[in-house]
């Protein structure tokens, strides 16, 4: 356990991150899993705004460096690709 004044903060401040961090990861991993759902059913109006809103999850996750943003793009890309050719 901390003892000293800056480590106890330091821990407080990693246990709101950690927690702030899990709940993106969560809903990114929820808007990813539901766009690929959508396009495996093959509606195209139900994917493109899957897809729009993993987008806008991915792209928030990217601002707040839970993900790489080559990782990103490279998310959106192949949703994207799997959308265009529905």
């Amino acid at each position: 356990m901390a003892n000293h004044k800056s480590a106890i903060k330091r821990l407080r401040q990693n246990h709101k991150r950690r927690a702030r961090n899990r709940i993106l990861k969560s809903t990114l991993k929820s808007a990813i899993k539901a766009a690929q759902e959508s396009i495996e059913k093959k509606d195209k109006k139900i994917a493109e705004a899957a897809l729009q809103h993993a987008t806008s999850v991915i792209d928030k996750a990217v601002k707040h460096s839970i993900l790489h943003r080559s990782t990103g793009s490279r998310k959106i890309s192949n949703l994207a690709s799997k959308v265009a050719s529905l």
